[in-house]
């Protein structure tokens, strides 16, 4: 956690998919920023003490009994506010404003929108009079609040901002943490330097020091057990530790039978070559046992998260006297876990899988507040290679939630080659560069086929290419017509079991990048 000097943003969520993207973009200006729940209390915001507050967007009606609000006495602390979406209607309501649903005559917007600004508002300084924005909602402001002006409008929407100047209160009807909106950082860079006059001290050079100097002062003489699956995450997390505590780190690799094809032998090659204690643990026969006609994808997860834990005490017990579980989980793992006011997304088997009472002092975290660009530029400072600290994220809890429905070696090794051979290719051709995350998954669905004049009743595999820059939004990717047919072919001839090849084009949103 910063300290309290520190200059912060709060981030107050109504349920938005977008929270998290809002937080990484003030990160992504050098100003550290936190995603916590619109219910949070205004004793724990004035504890917090922002230099300013966001309102996210989220599916709720500021009209609809029921609808969420923050603390009322926060508009009273004198912090300015930026509403944004939902958080834009809500100061036009609080304020005395009107909001209300679009009706004949106006219409909702969803997507691109040519926009118009006034330059007086401090959020549009330097920015040009017209360019474009994303858009969703289906609630217009039709009359603004008392004290508030109007800023920005587009063809449909003739209060795209408000704002009061005196009380440095403001809202944008249109999301400017996405990329579609092309001066959202300028617009997010406004609001942090000109009205809450923030300075940049959010540094990962900065925050090595103090978590460094942290950690030696919680473990003192303890030792520390890490879960190390050796993703970036993890691997990031030793380095971290390692830099603290020195030898009373001890790295134990869990090979739970859900790698992809020798990955667990790259990993051990690599870090038994490292100044670490090291030692795998071969536990692929028990998690394959306990997934055992499990089909539900939290149930899977869920499992997952708790025989991780179970293992690392077993462990621990053998290696003697340990104080301390370490993991990996970073920033966007809580939130899509269920952490402010969101839906959970999907439980990460390190924070929604975990059992209620594990035998250690404590669970140590130490990346817990990093979203995944800051990870790696944080492992690049403590000098871990490239390769490594830009490897593809790789879920913890492995194959298992790519491959759709009951866990079976059959089906692990059919994906395990089909995977393989994807990647080779991806990687033949180049598009492995420009990819933010490929791989291929084994569906559950069985269809008819004809292979050597013979029916066959086979299973399908999906392939998987998406870009992006911060996982939490992904555009699928245009991959040439030539690679895919080359994938296909292979996969269909050199695994067997598998007839079909499929090729998912679908974005995140409405999708997530992973399938369970």
């Amino acid at each position: 956690m910063p300290e309290q000097n520190q200059q912060k943003i709060l981030i107050l969520d109504f349920g938005a998919q977008y929270s998290q993207l809002i937080a990484r973009r003030v990160r992504e200006c050098h100003v550290y920023s936190e995603v916590k729940p619109f219910s949070v209390s205004l004793e724990e915001i004035q504890s917090f003490a922002p230099a300013g507050i966001i309102f996210s967007g989220g599916p709720g009606s500021v009209y609809e009994a029921g609808s969420p609000h923050p603390a009322e006495g926060i508009y009273d602390l004198g912090i300015p506010i930026l509403g944004i979406c939902y958080g834009c209607q809500l100061l036009a309501q609080r304020f005395g404003g009107e909001v209300v649903p679009a009706i004949s005559g106006t219409a909702r917007e969803y997507g691109k929108a040519v926009t118009w600004f006034d330059n007086r508002c401090r959020l549009f300084t330097d920015l040009p009079g017209e360019s474009v924005t994303w858009m969703s909602h289906g609630d217009l402001i039709s009359i603004l609040p008392k004290g508030f002006a109007s800023a920005a409008y587009s063809a449909v929407c003739p209060t795209a901002c408000i704002y009061d100047e005196l009380r440095r209160l403001y809202g944008v009807q249109f999301h400017p943490e996405v990329t579609h909106t092309l001066h959202g950082r300028e617009i997010l860079q406004n609001f942090l330097f000109r009205v809450c006059h923030c300075s940049q001290g959010w540094t990962m050079a900065d925050f090595r020091q103090k978590t460094v100097q942290s950690l030696r002062e919680k473990i003192g003489d303890g030792k520390v057990l890490l879960a190390l699956s050796g993703g970036v995450d993890s691997s990031v997390a030793a380095a971290l530790l390692s830099e603290a505590i020195g030898s009373s780190l001890i790295c134990i690799f869990v090979d739970h039978g859900l790698l992809r094809k020798d990955e667990g032998d790259e990993i051990e090659a690599f870090f038994s070559r490292q100044k670490l204690t090291f030692h795998r643990v071969d536990a692929s026969r028990h998690f394959l046992t306990c997934l055992a006609r499990i089909n539900d994808p939290e149930r899977k997860r869920k499992i997952i998260g708790e025989e991780f834990i179970r293992t690392f005490e077993q462990e621990a017990r053998k290696i003697g006297k340990v104080d301390f579980l370490a993991q990996g989980t970073i920033y966007p793992d809580v939130i899509e876990s269920g952490a402010g006011s969101s839906a959970v997304i999907k439980s990460h088997h390190n924070v929604g899988g975990l059992p209620d009472h594990v035998a250690f002092r404590e669970i140590l975290e130490p990346l817990r507040l990093l979203f995944k660009d800051e990870v790696r530029e944080l492992g690049l400072a403590l000098g871990l290679p490239e390769n490594l600290v830009n490897r593809q994220p790789f879920p913890g809890p492995g194959l298992a939630i790519r491959v759709i429905g009951e866990v079976t070696q059959r089906k692990l090794k059919m994906l395990r080659e089909a995977d393989a051979i994807f990647r080779e290719e991806m990687e033949k051709s180049g598009d492995s560069r420009t990819s933010g995350q490929y791989f291929a998954a084994l569906t559950n669905m069985r269809s008819v086929g004809v292979m050597g004049d013979g029916r066959t009743y086979e299973y399908a595999v999906v392939l998987r290419s998406v870009k992006t820059d911060d996982f939490m939004t992904a555009e699928w990717s245009r991959l040439p017509y030539d690679l895919l047919e080359r994938a296909s072919s292979r996969i269909v001839n050199e695994v067997e079991g598998v007839n079909r090849v499929l090729y998912d084009i679908t974005s995140k949103p409405p999708a997530t990048v992973e399938y369970e």
